[in-house]
Protein backbone atom coordinates (compact mmCIF):
# COMPACT_ATOMS: atom_id res chain seq x y z
CA UNK A 1 0.00 0.00 0.00
CA UNK A 2 1.12 3.62 -0.77
CA UNK A 3 2.21 5.86 1.85
CA UNK A 4 0.38 9.15 2.08
CA UNK A 5 2.27 12.64 2.88
CA UNK A 6 -0.37 15.31 3.73
CA UNK A 7 -3.07 13.82 1.99
CA UNK A 8 -1.68 12.39 -0.98
CA UNK A 9 -0.20 9.09 -1.86
CA UNK A 10 4.20 9.79 -1.82
CA UNK A 11 6.67 7.67 -1.29
CA UNK A 12 9.22 10.30 -0.30
CA UNK A 13 9.51 13.73 1.93
CA UNK A 14 11.87 17.07 1.07
CA UNK A 15 15.50 16.90 2.91
CA UNK A 16 14.57 19.90 4.53
CA UNK A 17 11.95 17.46 6.48
CA UNK A 18 13.03 18.48 10.26
CA UNK A 19 11.41 15.07 11.25
CA UNK A 20 14.39 13.88 8.87
CA UNK A 21 16.98 16.69 10.45
CA UNK A 22 16.58 16.66 14.13
CA UNK A 23 13.80 13.84 14.69
CA UNK A 24 11.14 16.67 15.59
CA UNK A 25 7.86 15.06 15.80
CA UNK A 26 5.57 12.67 17.04
CA UNK A 27 3.98 9.05 15.72
CA UNK A 28 2.01 6.52 16.43
CA UNK A 29 1.90 2.66 15.64
CA UNK A 30 -1.60 1.50 15.20
CA UNK A 31 -3.44 -2.16 14.58
CA UNK A 32 -5.69 -2.02 11.81
CA UNK A 33 -8.59 -4.44 11.80
CA UNK A 34 -11.43 -4.93 8.92
CA UNK A 35 -10.26 -1.25 8.21
CA UNK A 36 -10.97 0.23 11.38
CA UNK A 37 -7.78 1.65 13.66
CA UNK A 38 -7.99 0.25 17.20
CA UNK A 39 -7.79 1.93 20.17
CA UNK A 40 -7.80 5.01 17.96
CA UNK A 41 -9.46 7.32 20.61
CA UNK A 42 -6.50 6.50 23.16
CA UNK A 43 -3.78 7.40 19.98
CA UNK A 44 -5.16 10.56 19.61
CA UNK A 45 -5.33 11.52 22.92
CA UNK A 46 -1.38 10.89 23.10
CA UNK A 47 -1.16 12.31 19.50
CA UNK A 48 -2.77 15.27 21.32
CA UNK A 49 -0.70 15.48 24.45
CA UNK A 50 2.68 15.10 21.72
CA UNK A 51 1.99 18.03 19.66
CA UNK A 52 0.94 20.00 22.13
CA UNK A 53 4.00 19.84 24.25
CA UNK A 54 6.39 20.13 21.11
CA UNK A 55 3.69 23.45 20.33
CA UNK A 56 3.31 21.38 16.64
CA UNK A 57 -0.01 23.12 15.47
CA UNK A 58 -2.17 20.67 14.19
CA UNK A 59 -5.54 20.62 12.42
CA UNK A 60 -6.69 17.36 14.41
CA UNK A 61 -10.03 17.05 12.66
CA UNK A 62 -7.76 16.32 9.49
CA UNK A 63 -5.71 13.83 11.30
CA UNK A 64 -8.30 11.54 12.45
CA UNK A 65 -10.14 11.76 8.86
CA UNK A 66 -7.28 10.58 7.42
CA UNK A 67 -6.30 7.83 9.85
CA UNK A 68 -9.61 6.57 9.25
CA UNK A 69 -9.68 7.12 5.21
CA UNK A 70 -5.85 4.96 5.68
CA UNK A 71 -7.17 2.35 7.77
CA UNK A 72 -10.35 1.66 5.52
CA UNK A 73 -8.05 1.08 2.36
CA UNK A 74 -5.43 -1.15 4.31
CA UNK A 75 -7.61 -3.18 5.73
CA UNK A 76 -5.86 -5.61 8.22
CA UNK A 77 -2.39 -4.56 8.77
CA UNK A 78 -0.50 -1.79 11.02
CA UNK A 79 -0.61 1.55 10.30
CA UNK A 80 2.02 4.08 11.16
CA UNK A 81 1.25 8.08 11.55
CA UNK A 82 3.94 10.67 11.82
CA UNK A 83 3.80 14.19 12.54
CA UNK A 84 6.75 16.16 11.66
CA UNK A 85 7.29 20.09 12.56
CA UNK A 86 7.36 20.44 8.26
CA UNK A 87 10.48 22.00 6.39
CA UNK A 88 12.54 24.55 7.57
CA UNK A 89 16.08 26.20 6.97
CA UNK A 90 19.14 25.53 8.54
CA UNK A 91 19.38 25.86 12.32
CA UNK A 92 16.88 24.59 15.40
CA UNK A 93 15.11 27.42 15.67
CA UNK A 94 11.35 26.95 15.32
CA UNK A 95 9.46 28.37 12.25
CA UNK A 96 6.20 29.09 13.85
CA UNK A 97 5.02 29.43 10.19
CA UNK A 98 5.89 26.18 9.53
CA UNK A 99 3.00 23.39 8.26
CA UNK A 100 3.37 20.04 9.76
CA UNK A 101 3.88 17.43 8.07
CA UNK A 102 1.26 14.40 7.99
CA UNK A 103 2.72 11.03 6.94
CA UNK A 104 1.00 7.54 7.08
CA UNK A 105 2.21 3.98 6.16
CA UNK A 106 0.90 1.02 6.32
CA UNK A 107 2.39 -2.46 6.56
CA UNK A 108 0.57 -6.22 7.06
CA UNK A 109 -0.31 -7.18 10.30
CA UNK A 110 2.37 -7.89 12.94
CA UNK A 111 3.19 -11.66 13.29
CA UNK A 112 4.29 -13.27 16.40
CA UNK A 113 4.90 -16.91 18.04
CA UNK A 114 1.66 -18.14 19.82
CA UNK A 115 4.30 -19.39 22.68
CA UNK A 116 4.85 -15.87 23.62
CA UNK A 117 1.23 -15.11 24.80
CA UNK A 118 0.67 -18.53 25.93
CA UNK A 119 3.80 -19.54 27.89
CA UNK A 120 5.72 -15.68 28.38
CA UNK A 121 8.83 -14.78 27.22
CA UNK A 122 11.69 -13.82 28.41
CA UNK A 123 13.51 -10.16 28.88
CA UNK A 124 17.07 -9.79 27.60
CA UNK A 125 18.58 -7.14 30.27
CA UNK A 126 19.74 -4.32 28.38
CA UNK A 127 22.66 -2.56 29.46
CA UNK A 128 21.69 0.98 27.37
CA UNK A 129 19.86 2.99 29.69
CA UNK A 130 16.88 5.46 29.63
CA UNK A 131 18.67 9.23 30.27
CA UNK A 132 16.27 11.66 32.31
CA UNK A 133 14.64 14.20 30.72
CA UNK A 134 10.77 15.77 31.96
CA UNK A 135 10.05 17.63 29.15
CA UNK A 136 10.40 14.53 26.72
CA UNK A 137 9.01 12.03 29.16
CA UNK A 138 5.52 9.59 28.00
CA UNK A 139 5.91 11.18 24.74
CA UNK A 140 6.35 8.87 21.47
CA UNK A 141 8.39 11.83 19.70
CA UNK A 142 10.77 10.48 16.88
CA UNK A 143 13.87 10.36 19.01
CA UNK A 144 14.17 6.47 19.36
CA UNK A 145 18.11 6.00 19.35
CA UNK A 146 18.09 4.54 22.92
CA UNK A 147 15.53 1.87 21.66
CA UNK A 148 17.61 1.26 18.55
CA UNK A 149 20.85 0.80 20.54
CA UNK A 150 19.06 -1.10 22.99
CA UNK A 151 17.68 -3.54 20.58
CA UNK A 152 20.87 -4.13 19.17
CA UNK A 153 22.23 -5.74 22.29
CA UNK A 154 20.51 -9.26 21.65
CA UNK A 155 19.92 -11.21 18.40
CA UNK A 156 18.69 -14.53 19.93
CA UNK A 157 15.53 -16.18 19.24
CA UNK A 158 15.15 -16.95 23.09
CA UNK A 159 14.61 -13.15 23.99
CA UNK A 160 11.70 -11.55 23.01
CA UNK A 161 12.20 -8.48 24.62
CA UNK A 162 14.45 -6.21 26.11
CA UNK A 163 14.37 -4.61 29.74
CA UNK A 164 14.99 -0.92 30.12
CA UNK A 165 16.23 0.81 33.06
CA UNK A 166 17.29 4.56 33.65
CA UNK A 167 20.39 5.90 34.59
CA UNK A 168 19.48 5.50 38.63
CA UNK A 169 18.52 1.74 37.75
CA UNK A 170 15.14 2.19 38.14
CA UNK A 171 12.98 -0.35 36.23
CA UNK A 172 11.00 1.65 33.44
CA UNK A 173 10.12 -0.56 30.55
CA UNK A 174 10.55 -2.71 27.70
CA UNK A 175 12.37 -1.67 24.57
CA UNK A 176 8.98 -1.65 22.47
CA UNK A 177 6.79 -1.94 25.52
CA UNK A 178 5.52 -1.26 28.75
CA UNK A 179 6.25 -3.16 31.97
CA UNK A 180 3.36 -4.33 34.78
CA UNK A 181 4.11 -6.47 37.73
CA UNK A 182 1.98 -8.03 40.33
CA UNK A 183 2.60 -7.59 43.62
CA UNK A 184 -0.01 -8.66 46.65
CA UNK A 185 -2.92 -8.65 44.71
CA UNK A 186 -1.69 -4.62 43.73
CA UNK A 187 -1.00 -4.14 39.68
CA UNK A 188 2.12 -1.40 39.55
CA UNK A 189 3.75 -0.06 36.60
CA UNK A 190 6.69 2.25 36.43
CA UNK A 191 6.44 6.21 36.94
CA UNK A 192 7.17 7.70 33.50
CA UNK A 193 7.48 11.22 34.51
CA UNK A 194 11.61 11.27 33.81
CA UNK A 195 11.61 9.01 30.78
CA UNK A 196 10.30 6.31 28.82
CA UNK A 197 6.87 5.86 26.62
CA UNK A 198 3.44 6.42 28.10
CA UNK A 199 1.97 3.44 25.65
CA UNK A 200 -1.39 2.98 24.41
CA UNK A 201 -2.02 -0.08 25.58
CA UNK A 202 -0.73 0.87 29.22
CA UNK A 203 -3.23 3.72 29.75
CA UNK A 204 -5.98 0.78 28.44
CA UNK A 205 -4.80 -1.51 30.83
CA UNK A 206 -4.59 0.80 34.06
CA UNK A 207 -8.75 1.80 33.07
CA UNK A 208 -9.26 -1.86 32.57
CA UNK A 209 -8.19 -3.21 35.68
CA UNK A 210 -9.75 -0.40 37.59
CA UNK A 211 -12.60 -1.25 36.15
CA UNK A 212 -12.44 -4.25 37.48
CA UNK A 213 -11.54 -3.12 41.22
CA UNK A 214 -7.72 -4.43 40.97
CA UNK A 215 -5.46 -1.87 43.49
CA UNK A 216 -3.40 0.32 40.56
CA UNK A 217 -0.03 2.02 41.34
CA UNK A 218 2.26 4.09 39.40
CA UNK A 219 5.13 4.53 41.36
CA UNK A 220 8.99 4.06 40.97
CA UNK A 221 10.08 -0.18 40.56
CA UNK A 222 13.76 -1.39 41.71
CA UNK A 223 14.98 -4.33 40.51
CA UNK A 224 14.57 -5.81 43.97
CA UNK A 225 10.63 -4.92 43.57
CA UNK A 226 11.04 -6.62 40.09
CA UNK A 227 12.59 -9.75 41.36
CA UNK A 228 10.35 -10.86 44.31
CA UNK A 229 6.31 -9.97 42.21
CA UNK A 230 4.11 -12.63 41.88
CA UNK A 231 3.38 -11.73 38.17
CA UNK A 232 5.05 -9.83 35.46
CA UNK A 233 3.94 -8.98 31.93
CA UNK A 234 4.63 -6.66 29.46
CA UNK A 235 2.01 -5.14 27.20
CA UNK A 236 2.11 -2.51 23.89
CA UNK A 237 -0.76 -1.81 21.33
CA UNK A 238 -0.32 -4.19 18.30
CA UNK A 239 0.62 -7.30 19.81
CA UNK A 240 -1.51 -6.77 23.36
CA UNK A 241 -0.04 -8.69 26.26
CA UNK A 242 2.39 -10.85 26.88
CA UNK A 243 3.36 -12.76 30.29
CA UNK A 244 6.77 -12.54 31.24
CA UNK A 245 9.01 -15.45 32.84
CA UNK A 246 12.11 -15.09 33.00
CA UNK A 247 14.55 -12.10 33.12
CA UNK A 248 18.43 -12.49 33.99
CA UNK A 249 18.02 -15.31 36.10
CA UNK A 250 14.57 -14.16 38.03
CA UNK A 251 11.58 -16.03 37.40
CA UNK A 252 7.79 -15.47 37.45
CA UNK A 253 4.75 -17.84 36.76
CA UNK A 254 1.80 -16.89 34.55
CA UNK A 255 -0.88 -15.44 37.32
CA UNK A 256 -4.25 -15.27 37.24
CA UNK A 257 -4.61 -11.03 37.03
CA UNK A 258 -2.64 -11.66 34.18
CA UNK A 259 -4.57 -14.23 32.80
CA UNK A 260 -7.69 -12.05 32.81
CA UNK A 261 -6.46 -8.68 31.64
CA UNK A 262 -4.66 -10.76 28.41
CA UNK A 263 -8.41 -11.99 28.01
CA UNK A 264 -9.50 -8.47 28.12
CA UNK A 265 -6.94 -7.54 25.45
CA UNK A 266 -7.27 -9.83 22.87
CA UNK A 267 -10.79 -8.74 23.07
CA UNK A 268 -10.06 -5.35 22.42
CA UNK A 269 -7.67 -6.31 19.77
CA UNK A 270 -9.57 -9.21 17.93
CA UNK A 271 -6.50 -11.75 18.45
Amino acid sequence: MHSWVDGQPADSVPLKDRGLAYGDGVFETIAVKAGQPLLLDRHLQRLDEGCRRLALVVDHALVRGEVLAYAAALGDGVLKLILTRGDSQRGYGINPDAVVRRILQGGPPATYPDSHGTDGIRLFPCATRLAEQPLLAGLKHLNRLEQVIARAEWRDAEHAEGLMLDRSGRVIEGVFSNLFLVRNGVLLTADLTRCGVAGVMRAEILAQAQALGVPVAVADISLEQLQQADEVFVCNSIYGLWPVCECAGMSWSVGPLTRKLQGIVRALLDI
